[in-house]
């Protein structure tokens, strides 16, 4: 069994790179999106191979629907179509603390490599949290960086992660060592990135993103920076729940514990659940717990006693206990959304 997390790569024998989703994966594969593939017209590579970049969910199936069909399978614990790769195809596993430490080891160095080190040693300073605890991911990661590329930085261990969140607060509330916060150009950059495959008024997603701690700029680059827990922290084996979907929803909520939201994948505890449209099950009213995300862009989306609008998938969640319950699934449609409203 292969052990990648979030944050990890994997290459195939086709050169195509994709991207480690979650920590929970069954035994014959690794559940990775499709981020690269190998083509002559790519206006990326290294070692005289091009690469073109995927950026949104429904191209990355469309490719290997058409291409790589064997990328695609149904898993019977999540209860849907997922894309995946065989551990026997396999041939390269990119790990981000890895390549921190490669960095290190290899200096001088120059661009985007050498300022995602100086931000790896920032954050190393401020926090106290060890080299070997940060990653760097994305295109850094697989030496597929642009001119213009962001800086993909992972952290590990829930304690590590709260001292690094609150490290990178400071440094950007004080523009200390190159850090700040997001302009309102910056802003509307983003939200023209992001309006295709996460649809709000830019108004309400400015109150959202202008507040987050996990991006912004350093030495006038982009930054996002994912948290994730350590292996030893992570409770659950592939099998020990069933998630089934049940329906499209949009609801009003509570947000009742925030704790968990700087992680990938993020969840929020939910109350006074009032369904605004959509499903319930079997014309019984269900009982929806809490709203989750295995996608960046919905951490820190909203703190402990705020009220949300949300829409997405609804899960019913199976224990081996027999207990159930019911989540809501944020990422996978373009529709999908949460964003704050006034209470009651």
């Amino acid at each position: 069994m292969v052990r990648a997390r979030e944050g990890d790569f994997i290459e195939t024998p086709e050169g195509l790179i994709f991207d480690v989703k979650g920590l929970i994966h069954p035994p014959d594969r690794v559940v990775a999106y499709l981020r690269y593939f190998e083509d002559p017209s790519g206006a990326r590579g290294h070692d005289g191979r091009k690469y073109v970049k995927v950026y949104s969910l429904s191209d990355r199936d469309a490719i290997l629907r058409e291409r790589y069909p064997h990328y695609i399978y149904y898993d019977n614990v999540f209860g849907e179509w997922l894309e995946g790769v065989p551990n026997n195809l396999i041939v390269k596993h990119y790990e981000p603390t890895l390549k921190v430490l490669n960095l290190l080891k290899n200096q001088p160095l120059n661009g985007i490599e050498k300022e995602a080190l100086i931000f790896i040693q920032a954050v190393h300073d401020f926090s106290g949290v060890p080299f070997e605890k940060l990653g760097i991911s994305g295109s850094v990661l697989v030496n597929l960086y642009a001119s213009e590329s962001d800086i993909d930085v992972i952290v590990y261990g829930k304690k590590n992660c709260r001292l690094v969140h609150k490290a990178l607060g400071y440094l950007m509330d004080k523009h200390e060592s190159g850090f700040s916060r997001y302009s309102l150009d910056d802003l509307k950059k983003l939200y023209e990135f992001r309006f295709k495959d996460t649809r709000m008024s830019f108004s309400e997603f400015c109150l959202i993103e202008k507040r987050k701690s996990m991006q912004g700029k350093f030495m006038g680059r982009d930054f996002f920076v994912r948290f994730i827990i350590d292996w030893d922290e992570v409770t659950e084996s592939y099998g020990d729940r069933i998630y089934r979907g049940v329906g499209y929803t949009k609801i009003k909520a509570k947000i009742e514990n925030d704790e968990d939201s700087i992680f990938t994948p993020c969840e929020y505890a939910i109350s006074n659940v009032r369904i605004l449209e959509g499903a319930s099950e079997a014309s019984s009213p269900i009982r929806i717990v809490s709203i989750v995300s295995f996608r960046g862009r919905f951490c820190e989306q909203a703190k402990k006693g705020e009220w949300v609008i949300a829409q997405g998938k609804i899960e019913k969640v199976i224990k081996k206990s027999g207990e159930e319950y019911y989540r809501m699934i944020l990422g996978a449609k373009p529709t999908d959304f949460m964003t704050i409203k006034a209470g009651g």
